[in-house]
C-alpha cells in the first residue's frame, strides 16, 4: 500500500498527521475487504485552498473539511469485481489500485475538533475514514446512503479505538 502525502499547509496540530491518516487508510482497505494493494494521495491544506478547489470542482463557494476525488466509478460501492476489466485502474509500475486523492483542511480539523469537543486525532481520523469510503464509491446524498456511510465510519473508528 502506498499513501502519498503532500503538506501544503504547515499548521502544527501536535499530532503525527501522516501516521493517523496511514492507520485509517490501511484499516479502511481491510474493513472494506479490498483485494488489491492500493495507492492513495492525501493533501493537507488550509481553508483558502480547499475553498478554491471546492468552488472549481463542486461550484460551492466556501471552505469544506475534506474533498475526495475517486479514480474509479463503482456500480456498487465497495465492490471491486469490475476492476479486472479496468486496466487503467492500476499503477503501471507498482500494480497498485489507484483509489484517488483526499484533500483535508487542517484549519477545519482544528475548528471541528473544538466545535465537537473531541481531539484533533479523532477529527482527522474521521475525515480520512469518510473520504476513504467516498474513494470506495459510497456517498451520502440519499438518507439510506447517509445512514450506511455513518455506520461504516463509526465501525472503522471504533475498530481503531479512536473515539470521541
Amino acid at each position: 500500500m502506498t499513501v502519498r502525502f503532500d503538506q501544503e499547509y504547515p499548521l502544527d496540530l501536535g499530532i503525527d498527521l501522516e501516521a493517523v491518516c496511514r492507520k485509517v487508510v490501511e484499516y479502511a482497505l481491510e474493513y472494506i475487504k479490498c483485494p488489491y494493494e492500493a495507492e492513495v494521495s492525501v493533501t493537507f491544506t488550509d481553508n483558502a485552498s480547499i475553498a478554491e478547489v471546492n468552488a472549481r470542482y463542486r461550484q460551492i463557494e466556501r471552505a469544506t473539511d475534506v474533498l475526495s476525488f475517486p479514480m474509479l466509478e463503482y456500480e456498487t460501492p465497495g465492490n471491486f469485481s469490475f476492476l479486472e476489466e479496468e486496466p487503467f485502474a492500476f499503477h503501471p509500475e507498482t500494480g497498485e489500485l489507484l483509489l484517488g486523492d483526499i484533500m483535508i483542511s487542517l484549519d477545519k480539523v482544528k475548528e471541528q475538533a473544538e466545535q465537537y469537543g473531541h481531539s484533533v486525532t479523532r477529527e482527522l481520523a474521521f475525515l480520512t475514514a469518510h473520504s476513504m469510503l467516498h474513494l470506495f464509491g459510497f456517498d451520502h446524498i440519499k438518507e439510506q446512503e447517509r445512514t450506511e456511510m455513518e455506520q461504516k465510519q463509526r465501525e472503522i473508528l471504533d475498530a481503531l479505538q479512536i473515539t470521541r
